[in-house]
């Protein structure tokens, strides 16, 4: 077995195991979530010189539960724990192994008394199987700062008094909806990485993935989560969606490539049409949610053959839905780039000038990077590139720094009465619109919300 089948191999039977341990001896999430981290530690190194075993799951259970004894045998010398509670069963002789406590699982690590950032480092290492350092080198940061947060998270939830089981009613779709933002908070990391060299962190994304289907499957099994399938759908679609463009949203430089300039026939048609097929069915029952409106957006790109043949009237109508539905800042963002691209650059400039006003946006680089691209469609380039400089020097991410300097040089050499659409193409202001402000660095990725469909490349 390579190394990348191992650890997808070991990422998939975390969360299994930990959910074992927690229905078999009561739920002390710190603790069992402690010895699974362990039980892993020895089977890479083990299975890796010496194969894995034939039951690979089992032998985690075994392992992992009986560092949990030895824990709290070493705890029972001082607080004389019953013994008897400790007897180690033998993996496999209940039905316990078959069950699926992916669910019971994300509802503990988004448990509503955690900080998100407590809540996003809990899930990627609890139920996404991700160690301490790689979620560190995923978020930039030091591992003594994640450590720090999963510490902190364990703490809540042990003095929350949270139970490792479906809470009732309403607060089971409260809950889901949390656990929704928590997996769009960390998709929206990893497809645009908010700081850093890198454009985007793949393996946060893709963790983002995985887990969203996994929500998906346990709500469509729960009856009391009906409410809520449709959004679930919806955000699965819209991450499929996004993801979709990936292999052409770089170039071989690392260079962000504007949607309009992307070699479509890169796109992951797979992907595409499962996203389409989940989007369609998630808008056809019930009133439509945030998620599945993004999505619907998401799959109009998608679905364009080119970039001129992008419904853009169709997304304006479907963001002024959004705004209505979830209203916020960067959604508005986003609506002023589809009504440039559906009526124009000089109304969509006034829209933005309104939208300047709002606190929450104060200091975000992407208001003078839509204003840059706005200004440019509207041959006021010297504008232009003053709000791309502007744009670049606000920006943490160094892609998008980059992009954003090479446009203001653009913007720089472009004659009056013409817009520049791309590295050496030109065409008069008066032209079909081809804005490069989807998917370039104004494609409206909030920290708060994530990535809204018409942005994100």
């Amino acid at each position: 077995m390579s190394g990348p089948e191992l650890e997808d191999l070991l990422r998939s039977l975390a969360p299994q195991v930990l959910g074992i341990l927690l229905r078999r001896y009561g739920g002390n999430f710190a603790d069992a979530e402690d010895a699974v981290q362990e039980a892993l530690i020895e089977a890479a190194a083990t299975w890796a010189a010496q194969g894995s075993p034939r039951e690979p799951r089992a032998w985690l259970i075994t392992v992992a539960q009986r560092r949990l004894i030895d824990h709290w045998r070493s705890e029972t010398a001082r607080r004389a724990r019953d013994e008897r509670s400790l007897a180690v069963p033998e993996a496999g002789v209940d039905g316990e192994q078959a069950a699926d406590d992916s669910l019971e699982l994300l509802l503990l690590c988004c448990h509503p008394a955690l900080s998100a950032p407590s809540q996003v480092a809990l899930t990627l290492r609890a139920v996404g199987g991700l160690t301490t350092a790689e979620i560190a080198r995923s978020f930039l940061v030091p591992e003594a700062t994640i450590a720090q947060r999963i510490s902190r998270a364990k703490s809540g939830i042990r003095k929350a008094g949270a139970t490792f089981a479906l809470p009732a009613g309403d607060d089971l779709v409260a809950r889901v909806q949390s656990v929704a933002a928590v997996l769009y908070l960390i998709f929206t990391e990893g497809h645009t990485a908010s700081s850093g060299a890198q454009l985007q962190r793949g393996d946060l994304a893709v963790e983002a993935v995985r887990l969203t289907r996994m929500l998906l499957a346990r709500v469509r099994a729960e009856p009391a989560l009906v409410p809520v399938l449709d959004e679930v759908g919806g955000l699965l679609a819209l991450m499929l969606l996004t993801a979709s463009r990936w292999s052409a949203r770089v170039d071989a430089t690392g260079a962000l490539v504007p949607l309009d300039e992307q070699d479509r026939t890169l796109w992951d048609r797979a992907m595409i049409e499962e996203g389409v097929a989940l989007v369609e069915a998630a808008l056809r029952e019930g009133p439509v949610g945030p998620y599945q409106l993004q999505a619907a957006i998401a799959a109009v790109h998608a679905e364009a053959s080119s970039a001129p043949e992008t419904d853009w009237r169709e997304i304006l109508a479907l963001y002024d839905l959004l705004a209505m539905v979830s209203p916020g800042p960067m959604v508005t963002l986003n609506r002023v780039v589809a009504l440039a691209m559906a009526v124009g650059p000089d109304v969509a400039l006034a829209e933005l000038a309104l939208c300047s006003a709002d606190p929450a946006l104060a200091g975000h680089h992407r208001i003078p990077a839509i204003r840059a691209h706005l200004l440019e469609r509207a041959g006021r380039h010297g504008e232009a590139r003053l709000d791309y400089l502007e744009a670049a020097r606000l920006t943490s991410s160094d892609p998008e720094r980059r992009y954003l300097l090479q446009r203001a040089a653009t913007a720089a050499g472009s004659p009056a009465g013409v817009r520049t659409v791309g590295d050496g193409i030109r065409t008069r202001v008066h032209g079909s619109c081809r804005c490069r402000a989807h998917d370039g660095p104004i494609e409206c990725i909030s920290r708060r919300g994530g990535p809204t469909a018409s942005g994100v490349p």
